[in-house]
C-alpha cells in the first residue's frame, strides 16, 4: 500500500519489451534506502516488484497486463517517473489510501497557472468517472490529489507549488497519458450497496427509508 506522496523523481534508464511484456530498469536514489529484492516500489502509482538493485538502479519485470492498462506502453529511456516506497506500519499517511493498482488511463487536456500554483485538467474515461467526486481523493501518476471539480468526465485538480516542483506533474504536454487510480472506498461502497439493495439507485426514497431525510 502507497500514500500517494512522490519521494522522488527517477530516471528510465532502460525498458526493453519482450514476448511476455517488458523489464524497466529506473536510476534513482532515494528509494533504494533500505530497498531490497522482492520489494515495492510504485513507479508512476503502478506497483512495481523489485527484481534486481544496485547503488544507483532497480528493475522490475513488467507484465503484459501492466502495458494493456497504463501508460508504461509509452515509456523509454529518459522518461521520468514518480517514485514511491511501500508503507510500513511506522508510516504516516500524507496522502490517502493508494493500492497501486491502476483503474485506467486518462489525459491530460488543460493548465491554469494561478501565481505559484496550477490548475491541472484530466480527462477520465467515463466508466472510471463516477468513482470521483468533488474534494474526494484521486492518485494520478501515484501522486496523491484532492478533486477540485468535476464536469462530465473532466476533474479539475488544484496543485499546490511544493507538489509541482517535485514531481513529473511540471513535465507533463497536453495530450499525455497519465496512470489514474480512483479512490477504493468509493468501489466498496458500490459493491456493498449493490450486494445488500439489488442494485437500488440512491435517489430521495432510498434516503427517507434509510433514515437519511
Amino acid at each position: 500500500m502507497f500514500t500517494g506522496i512522490v519521494e522522488e523523481i527517477g530516471q528510465i534508464k532502460e525498458f526493453s519489451r519482450h514476448s511476455n511484456g517488458a523489464k524497466i530498469t529506473v536510476e534513482c536514489k532515494k528509494v533504494l534506502e533500505n530497498s531490497k529484492l522482492g520489494d515495492s516500489i510504485a513507479i508512476n502509482g503502478c506497483c512495481q516488484t523489485i527484481t534486481h538493485l544496485n547503488n544507483t538502479s532497480f528493475s522490475a519485470d513488467v507484465s503484459k497486463e501492466t502495458l494493456s492498462i497504463t501508460n508504461f506502453c509509452t515509456f523509454k529511456a529518459g522518461n521520468k517517473v514518480n517514485l514511491e516506497r511501500a508503507l510500513t506500519p511506522s508510516s504516516r499517511l500524507g496522502g490517502h489510501i493508494v493500492q497501486g493498482h491502476i483503474d485506467c488511463v486518462g489525459k491530460f487536456v488543460g493548465v491554469e497557472k494561478l501565481s505559484d500554483f496550477y490548475n491541472l485538467t484530466f480527462e477520465i474515461p467515463d466508466s472510471e468517472i463516477k468513482y470521483v467526486v468533488k474534494k474526494g481523493s484521486i492518485a494520478i501518476n501515484g501522486i496523491s490529489l484532492t478533486v477540485a471539480s468535476v464536469s462530465g468526465n473532466i476533474i479539475k485538480t488544484a496543485i499546490i507549488p511544493h507538489t509541482y516542483s517535485n514531481t513529473t506533474l511540471k513535465d507533463l504536454s497536453l495530450g499525455d497519458s497519465v496512470n489514474v487510480e480512483t479512490d477504493i472506498l468509493g468501489r466498496y461502497i458500490e459493491k456493498f450497496l449493490s450486494v445488500n439493495n439489488n442494485s437500488r439507485a440512491i435517489d430521495e426514497n432510498f434516503l427517507i427509508e434509510n433514515g437519511f431525510v
